[in-house]
């Protein structure tokens, strides 16, 4: 009887050697190249070079050794089909049963800090994907294995039925294409960055399950989390978790957003987050100051809520954070202390995030039914705008930072949004409303008399003045917004009457 053909070429060489001679128990003979020939040779396994295969020599620095008929003849014979098993007889050429192939590590390499593009264009693997994708069509005959979480599958099958079963096969198989799918496609990203395409014809991104969910953001939705491969590290996806339970859905969601916020201050801040907006946020000379801020500008809202902070958090603030019910806390690190305080409640999540590692060229995805948009991500700030102040009255140094606070917070609140806010805390915010002057009112009546003496910022320009007159109503001495309406001489017009002071920065900040 004919033995059966195994042919392994991997990178990734975890369980290789136990797994190859599994095979040999199985009354395989196993073909081999490179790297994997050796690493089997020298564990004592008989092995069988490609050379001696392909009758051909591997060249060019090992770039081409396994693309030969003698290989894909033996991968994509249909092997119960007479003139497929005829022509392959007639050419000497011998079936292959069993491919085990991972790729050239491409992703490690672009990993590194200091890779060249030489470098990364010879970590291109191209026989390893041939070899998958010709086994993975034929998977009716033969197994295909790109994963070594599968080598226990496949010699369990071989152990007890002589063969794994189609359903095996095809899930193998149908899990190579994904991995190739997924290999090209941080290729395919890698090469468009590189020539400086921003909107390519095509858009192939790929993600990787990292964890699944109970549920989305209902119980009745399915869901999961994936992760970008090379994505940024300063998000909820790399992520370190140090206590609590799994986060879900509306809490990825919800710390993503506090993240993005938290991002724009570089004195000590801190933002409570509810349904992917802020609720408080605070500025101030400690991080306990700026939580303390945070936590008063809605003491209520709060309560099961999101908090992020951009310093450590120590040992003081812990105990006040402490004091209420939270659902996660991110920050840069914690201290021993503040951890031991902070642990004491068995589902709090306490997550550390490196606060140094924004990507500015991260990309937002946002999928519609049965398509995709892609954006930017908002990261323009007063530093890039082009600020005038059209009202007789110009700024104060305390309204300028008050104005620069409310403006860094806005473009983070749903549309229509309105914040009111100190120099260094939110008094309301105003998020999701149909109609502005709506969003003004709510965030007012959240203020209450802090609105006397602060300031109010606004997303989007005015259409009417009737935003103005409520907020010169609630004692806001200045405004921000973008300007840009035809009626924007109606708002001057009001604020200067009510002595009020406006800010346009000609940038809107829409958030849907």
């Amino acid at each position: 009887m004919t033995k059966k053909r195994a042919l392994i070429s991997v990178s990734d060489k975890t369980g290789i050697v136990d797994f190859a001679k599994k095979l040999l128990e199985l009354d395989f003979e196993i073909i081999s190249t490179g790297g994997t020939y050796k690493a089997l040779e020298e564990a004592g396994v008989p092995v069988i070079g490609i050379s001696e295969v392909t009758n051909f020599p591997e060249i060019l620095e090992g770039r081409v050794k396994t693309l030969h008929p003698n290989i894909h003849g033996g991968l994509l014979a249909k092997l119960g089909d007479e003139n497929h098993a005829k022509q392959i007889a007639d050419l000497n050429i011998k079936p292959i049963n069993l491919v085990c192939v991972n790729l050239y590590p491409f992703k490690q390499t672009i990993e590194k800090p200091d890779v060249t593009v030489d470098e990364a264009i010879e970590n291109i693997d191209i026989g390893g994907p041939s070899m998958l994708r010709s086994a993975a069509k034929n998977h009716q005959y033969v197994t295909v294995v790109v994963d070594p979480a599968d080598y226990a599958t496949v010699i369990e099958e071989f152990s007890t039925e002589g063969n794994t079963t189609f359903a095996t096969r095809q899930k193998l198989a149908a899990k190579v294409f994904r991995h190739t799918a997924a290999y090209d496609a941080l290729i395919a990203e890698y090469m468009t960055e590189l020539t400086g395409e921003e909107l390519p014809e095509k858009l192939t991104v790929t993600y990787e399950l990292k964890q699944a969910l109970r549920y989305g953001e209902n119980p009745h939705q399915k869901a999961a989390f994936y992760q970008k491969p090379l994505g940024s590290k300063f998000s909820i996806a790399n992520a370190t978790q140090l206590h609590g339970k799994e986060l879900s859905y509306n809490n990825i969601n919800d710390a993503a957003t506090a993240l993005q916020i938290v991002a724009e201050f570089d004195e000590p801040a801190a933002v409570a987050i509810k349904h992917m907006n802020p609720c408080g946020v605070g500025t101030g000379s400690t991080i306990f100051d700026a939580y303390v801020k945070a936590f008063e500008a809605d003491p209520v809202s709060i309560f099961g809520g999101i908090v992020a902070l951009n310093r450590e958090v120590d040992k003081a603030t812990a105990e006040k954070l402490h004091e209420i019910f939270l659902e996660i806390i991110i920050a840069p690190s914690f201290s021993e202390e503040a951890l031991e305080i902070l642990k004491a409640k068995k589902n709090i999540r306490l997550l550390t995030v490196p606060f140094d590692e924004i990507d500015e060229k991260e990309l937002r995805y946002t999928s519609i039914e049965g398509g995709m948009l892609v954006q930017d991500y908002d990261r323009h700030t007063l530093e890039h705008a082009n600020v005038t102040v059209p009202t007789k009255r110009q700024p104060t140094e305390e309204e300028w930072q008050a104005l620069k606070f409310g403006w860094k917070v806005v473009k983070h609140v749903k549309s229509n949004a309105i914040v009111v806010n100190g120099k260094d805390q939110t008094f309301g915010v105003g998020a999701g409303q149909t109609n502005r002057v709506g969003a003004a009112n709510i965030a007012l009546e959240q203020a209450g008399e802090k609105a006397t003496g602060a300031v109010l910022a606004s997303d989007a320009f005015f259409p009417f003045n009737d935003t103005v007159e409520t907020a010169a109503k609630a004692g806001i001495t200045a405004i921000i917004q973008p300007g840009g309406s035809i009626r924007d001489e109606d708002s001057i017009k009001l604020a200067d009457e009510y002595g009020i002071t406006m800010v346009f920065t000609g940038v809107r900040h829409f958030k849907h």
